[in-house]
Formats: C-alpha cells, sequence, structure tokens
C-alpha cells in the first residue's frame, strides 16, 4: 500500500485500438469509481512514431492544422500536423505526406517517390513562426535521401550539363544529380532547431543501410535495391564536397536516409522519439509532486525495453522515486526486464483468455476495469 494523492496518467495509445487520449480517459474514469478525490492529472504520451501529434497537442492544449501537400507519388494528398508552444513548436509526421500507407501496394517503388511533401509541411509551419520543428520520421514510402524534402526548402539540385531537375526529388533522380545548390534555401530555416524522433541506428549504406533494410518493405526488388544503393552513395559523395559526410552516423538510414539527408542538409538533431516527446511535454517537471505514475500501451514484450514509451517514463520516474505501473492488452515481459527499466508492476487488461478482435473492441471498458483494480490494489 502506498500513500496516494496525486496520479499521473501517461499512457502511449493501443495501437489500432484506442489513441492514447482515449487510454488516459479510460484509466481515469476507472480509478474515479474507486475514489474521485484523488488528483488525476492526465499526459497523453508518444515515442515519435503514429500518434505522436495529436499526443503532444493534447498534452499542451495545442493546434491542429491540415493542408494540401504532394504526396509520395507526387499527387495531392491533405497531411495533418501540430502546433505546440503557443504556435512555436511545430509536430510533423513525415508518414502524414510521404507515408507508405499513402501509396497503394501495386505502385510501392522506392526509386519513384519523394518526401517532397514533408518539406511542404515545414514550410507551412515556418511561415506560421515556428522556431523548433519536430519530425517524426517512421513509416516512409521513401528512399530519397530527403533530397525531396530538401527541395521544397530551396535546395537545388543539377545534372551534369548544369540543368536543374525541377520533378520531384527520389530516389531514381538521385543518380543524376552533380552538384547541389544550398544559396536559396528557405530564410527562416536559419533561425529554426530540427528534431528528429529516430530511434534506430541504421548507417545510410551497406548491407543494414537505409536500402538494404528498409526497401524492400517499400516494394523494392532486389535489383531496384542495387540501383537505390549506388543512387545513395552517389548522392551522399556529391553532397560530401560541401557538407560533413553521414553515411556512417547511426541513424543516418532511417526513413529512406532521411535521417541521414537531415543531418546534411539542415545540421538536424536526432533523438530517440520518447525523450524529445518527454523533454517536450516537461515531464521531468510534471511528476514532482506525483504520487504515483500509470503508463502503458498496446502491447508490453521485450522490446520495451530498447527505447519505448514506457522506458522512457521509467527511466525519468526512477530518477525522482517516483512508481511507475503499466497497463497493456498484451504482456509477454519476464521479472528481470521489468526490474532493467525500473517498472513496478504490470497488468494486462484481459480478465482471461481473449481473441484479438474482442479485446481491441471492448478496450475501453477493459482499461476502466483494470485501472480501478490497479487502484484499489495499492491503496485499500
Amino acid at each position: 500500500m502506498i500513500n496516494v494523492n496525486k496520479i499521473l496518467i501517461a499512457p502511449d495509445s493501443f495501437k489500432e485500438s484506442l489513441s492514447a487520449i482515449q487510454v488516459c480517459d479510460a484509466i481515469e474514469k476507472g480509478m474515479q469509481k474507486v475514489n474521485d478525490n484523488l488528483i488525476f492529472e492526465k499526459l497523453p504520451l508518444a515515442d515519435g512514431g503514429e500518434g505522436t501529434v495529436k499526443a503532444m497537442v493534447a498534452a499542451d492544449n495545442g493546434e491542429l492544422v491540415s493542408i494540401d501537400v504532394y504526396g509520395p507519388l507526387g499527387k495531392t494528398v491533405t497531411a495533418e500536423y501540430g502546433l505546440i508552444d503557443t504556435g512555436k513548436t511545430a509536430v510533423i509526421e513525415m508518414a502524414e505526406a510521404s507515408g507508405l500507407a499513402l501509396v497503394a501496394t501495386s505502385q510501392r517503388n522506392p526509386l519513384k517517390t519523394t518526401t517532397y511533401g514533408t518539406g511542404q509541411l515545414i514550410v507551412d509551419a515556418l511561415e506560421r513562426g515556428c522556431n523548433k520543428i519536430i519530425l517524426g520520421i517512421g513509416g516512409s514510402a521513401t528512399t530519397d535521401f530527403g533530397t525531396g524534402l530538401a527541395q521544397a526548402l530551396g535546395v537545388r539540385f543539377f545534372t551534369e550539363s548544369g540543368k536543374q531537375i525541377t520533378d520531384f526529388m527520389n530516389g531514381e533522380l538521385m543518380g543524376r544529380i552533380d552538384s547541389v545548390s544550398l544559396d536559396d534555401v528557405h530564410p527562416l530555416l536559419r533561425g529554426c532547431e530540427i528534431l528528429v524522433a529516430c530511434d534506430v541506428d541504421n548507417p545510410l549504406l551497406g548491407p543494414k543501410g537505409a536500402v538494404y533494410t528498409y526497401s524492400p518493405q517499400k516494394g523494392a526488388s532486389p535489383e531496384i535495391c542495387d540501383t537505390l544503393e549506388k543512387n545513395m552513395q552517389h548522392i551522399h559523395d556529391k553532397l560530401a564536397q560541401n557538407t560533413r559526410p553521414v553515411k556512417d552516423i547511426p541513424g543516418a538510414g532511417a526513413a529512406g536516409g532521411l535521417g541521414g539527408g537531415l543531418l546534411a542538409f539542415f545540421n538536424a538533431q536526432l533523438l530517440p522519439g520518447v525523450q524529445i516527446v518527454l523533454d517536450t511535454c516537461h515531464f521531468d517537471k510534471r511528476i514532482k509532486d506525483c504520487d504515483l505514475i500509470v503508463t502503458g500501451e498496446g502491447k508490453i514484450d521485450s522490446q520495451t525495453v530498447f527505447g519505448k514509451t514506457i522506458a522512457g517514463v521509467c527511466e525519468r520516474a526512477g530518477k525522482q522515486g517516483v512508481p511507475v505501473v503499466a497497463l497493456a492488452g498484451s504482456v509477454d515481459i519476464s521479472l528481470n526486464e521489468m526490474n532493467k527499466i525500473g517498472l513496478h508492476a504490470c497488468l494486462s487488461i484481459c480478465p482471461g483468455p481473449m481473441d484479438l478482435d474482442r479485446a481491441m473492441k471492448n478496450s475501453f471498458s477493459l482499461v476502466e476495469q483494470t485501472a480501478s483494480q490497479l487502484l484499489r490494489l495499492v491503496t485499500l
């Protein structure tokens, strides 16, 4: 039993079932049934992947912006991003504009896809007055080293004949670049900080790099992969003549080389997604007077230990001695792994054997019921 006065509810989403905001609501509702005199503070979280924009906007009482941009194949799509910190920080998921889900399976070919639309989102944010960009780069359809994004922001690419490439840059056009000009980069970028949520450590090139690790998932055949690798090496070497080489930096291979491109073109910072989210939400300050933190995600397993939301919450909470308990749809984690990240307890929301479809359809009530049981356990 612990003496509880204030509880911070800080979960990630339950993927394809509940958003982080809905999980917060379910936990609060369940706990209020046991004791509605406690102070509950809700802080929906994410790790830089899907759901990050909505979680951070909700946590900051920010604003969602929706604009039309060019999608991975150059067709217009409507993409959404968030404004927080009184409009000074933009939170962008590149998958909104350049994601694999935007390309039909039959059309997937990373030689042809571009990050141009993600660059358009950044331009829009800059022109609304943002001086900080938080960019999640998961779920990409592209392998273009961020050249499309850079093109939208004013970087110019030229062929050997000196002709400027005006088509949207993509994996194929990378191989035609002879020179690069940064002279016309958007002027508002000079005073802008770019933080990239990057949770992989793949280098740009080689068997564990951007092409051979991820491009087959985006529709690339072995032959296409060989072409992309050659083109990626080519653009990197051309750009390295004017900027720093980035091919061996961990994370440069993320999102089809977008991580490396952001480093090379704009001197961005690659950071673990959950750390960016926690810092932006002022997590350390918000837990100072808390007695308990309740977190969670759809599945807790051995991967949770490696940079996921729950691990980040436990690390920060442990420094201040605040206990953390977690709820999940599926729990497959050992006691040693729980101890490793400092998780005090982990409860499944499923009261017994249950098929996935039923669990997902009833996830709100299951979270609510388990949260009630949790509070009874720790306080009564």
